[in-house]
């Protein structure tokens, strides 16, 4: 493998030496599904993590804030079925005791747990449920349960999502591997979703959390599903060391290896979550060039990625492109009508604002049809580029999201 290739490998996040991982029925969600999952370093890791900026915050989301300023973490604690959030006084302490519970069973400090929750807001943890089955928790720990971990993170996802990759660092094997979820309430900054991420990678004090926040950047902050944002999303990443790399200091070749490895990963959970989107059919990319500025390019990009006219569209393979002139109209970014290209795929559908003389309607729809694909929008006015994924607006949307609670 030459220096900075990616290798990917089969499973998530077990695929890391030195990772152990487990979910199980702790009877947190009615449906009787698995909904509480443990990821466990068998040696100190350093450890970085992102949160949701929603100023309505979990208690999860504020005890690991704290916990992880100390750049050390050896364990994830994480449940499914019930948010922990607006829970008041209550809820802290709830967050709290899980991990001093998961601190003792695995014989590490609890503020070196860190621990997320998902689900319905405004409901208390059934701590009861949970106090029993911790103990059956730790010893469901396995260098294969990464699986059931990814499993029993989901809430109204239909699919498991983990990935893992190998890459070369400074000469040495680096591996990398994470489990997501998050289907709705997305659109991170971050966003209902969480990922964690382990790697055997040796990185220097300080140089891991801004590889992980460009990551994320990258990766999380380019999606939306329904341009909400979650009270929740938590990013963790572990590294254990156990690749004996020499460290990857800020600023060295190394450590952009390394980045570049750790966003192929988030990337590939990212668009992943984003496919799997509550009552979606479609992935599809809007990728603006053109602009001003990169900053003018991401703008109008999400205006696109975000407007219910255009993913509506995405939905019934219409190809109004009108819906994506408004939308990219609306947007804080400078355009000028008259220098706007679209194209759906590879057939040109605008040019110069205006509908393409001779475009192939038919190929369009042909191309909208398809589960993936990109619709690619050039302002003519700069050389900023940037893209976000995105999918379509359904009835089944609606449907789960009209009784969410019941």
């Amino acid at each position: 493998m030459a220096s900075g290739d990616l290798e990917w490998l089969d499973g998530g996040v077990t695929a890391v030496p030195g990772i152990l991982a487990g979910g199980i029925v702790a009877g947190i969600k009615p449906s009787g599904k698995k909904d509480l999952a443990l990821i466990y370093s068998s040696t100190p890791a350093r450890a970085a993590a992102v949160f949701t900026s929603n100023q309505v915050k979990g208690a999860p989301v504020l005890v690991s804030t704290e916990h992880v300023r100390s750049g050390q973490a050896q364990a994830i604690v994480a449940s499914s079925g019930c948010a922990n959030v607006c829970t008041g006084e209550r809820g802290i302490q709830d967050a709290r005791e899980m991990t001093r519970l998961v601190g003792e069973l695995l014989r590490i400090p609890a503020n070196h747990v860190l621990i997320a929750s998902t689900g319905v807001i405004g409901v208390p943890l059934p701590m009861d449920k949970i106090r029993a089955a911790l103990p059956k928790l730790a010893k469901s720990l396995s260098p294969q349960g990464g699986r059931a971990a990814a499993e029993a993170i989901l809430t109204t996802d239909t699919r498991i999502k983990e990935a893992a990759l190998r890459v070369e660092v400074g000469g040495r094997p680096v591996t990398i591997g994470g489990i997501a979820k998050g289907v709705a309430m997305l659109e991170p900054h971050l966003a209902t979703m969480f990922c964690f991420v382990a790697t055997d990678a040796v990185v220097a004090r300080g140089a891991l959390s801004p590889a992980v926040r460009r990551a994320v950047d990258r990766s999380f902050n380019r999606t939306t599903i329904d341009s909400d944002q979650s009270t929740s999303d938590t990013v963790a990443v572990l590294a254990n060391g156990l690749a004996e790399n020499t460290p990857l200091e800020s600023g060295a070749r190394g450590l952009r290896q390394f980045a570049g490895g750790l966003e192929a990963l988030m990337t590939k959970l990212a668009r992943l979550l984003v496919a799997d989107g509550e009552g979606a059919t479609k992935l599809v990319t809007i990728a603006v060039r053109g602009a001003t500025s990169r900053r003018d390019a991401l703008l109008a990009a999400r205006s696109v990625a975000n407007s219910p006219l255009v993913k509506t569209a995405i939905n019934g393979q219409d190809p109004n492109w009108g819906r994506i002139m408004m939308a990219l109209g609306k947007s804080p970014a400078r355009v000028e009508q008259e220098k706007v290209s679209i194209a759906v795929g590879d057939e040109r559908l605008v040019e110069r604002g205006m509908l393409k003389e001779g475009v192939r309607l038919e190929r369009v729809r042909e191309i909208m049809g398809e589960s993936e694909y990109d619709i690619t929008i050039d302002l003519g006015l700069g050389r900023g580029e940037e893209r976000v994924w995105t999918c379509d607006l359904s009835e089944e949307y609606v449907r789960l999201n009209a009784k969410y609670t019941t």
